[in-house]
């Protein structure tokens, strides 16, 4: 049976939203009486339920996700995001939205885990540099954002600053191949297939 792939993450170029909330959990992110679906798709439409929403489902004017001029496949998130329960679905609700890296000075270990899984990239910055981030977004809502995996570095090239970033070797190599871990393992085959025929001629000799 093919292995369907996720989304190869490479180099990232866009605008972003810009959450400016600390110790954002998961329940936040997605509340538990979302949970009930048994596939990954849809999560995205009651992402941050509660801070879009009033509960006669009317959009919060004040809250960034509804604002018409923030947009992109960035998300901005302050100190700490992630924390919390958990749950996959979280990095599910964030990767259906549409976002495509999550950039904040501090995330959750599961969460951190949970996103690289999903082909959601986790972006850790400094506390200094995420300011600068802020600001350069705030000041201009159409600022680009540079993000590229290879280099592992994360640039906004109007304002000439850049940041490097670290990514476990192995997550680098499948986030940007778009496998997971069994794709991971076909993706070796050739190798292991050489391997094995080696080992075998070199049996047979001895």
């Amino acid at each position: 049976m093919k292995i369907m792939q996720k989304q190869k993450l490479t180099k990232i170029i866009s605008t972003a939203i810009p959450l400016r909330m600390e110790n954002v959990d998961t329940d936040q992110i997605i509340p538990a009486r979302f949970l009930k679906a048994t596939t990954r798709e849809g999560f995205g439409l009651n992402i941050f339920r509660d801070w879009r929403y009033d509960p006669d489902g009317n959009p919060k004017p004040h809250f960034v996700l509804n604002h018409p001029q923030y947009a992109g496949e960035i998300l901005l998130a302050g100190h700490n995001f992630g924390c919390g329960s958990s749950r996959e679905h979280a990095a599910w609700a964030l990767s259906d939205y549409g976002f495509k890296a999550v950039v904040s000075s501090f995330f959750a270990d599961i969460f951190k885990n949970n996103a690289l899984n999903n082909s959601l990239l986790p972006v850790q910055v400094t506390p200094d540099f995420l300011q600068l981030l802020f600001a350069a977004v705030h000041e201009n809502h159409k600022t680009k954002i540079v993000i590229d995996v290879d280099k592992q570095t994360i640039s906004v090239p109007s304002k000439k600053i850049s940041e490097a970033f670290d990514i476990n070797p192995y997550k680098k190599i499948c986030i940007m191949n778009g496998y997971d871990d069994v794709d991971y393992l076909l993706s070796l085959k050739p190798e292991i297939e050489e391997f094995e025929k080696k080992r075998k001629n070199d049996y047979s000799l001895s």
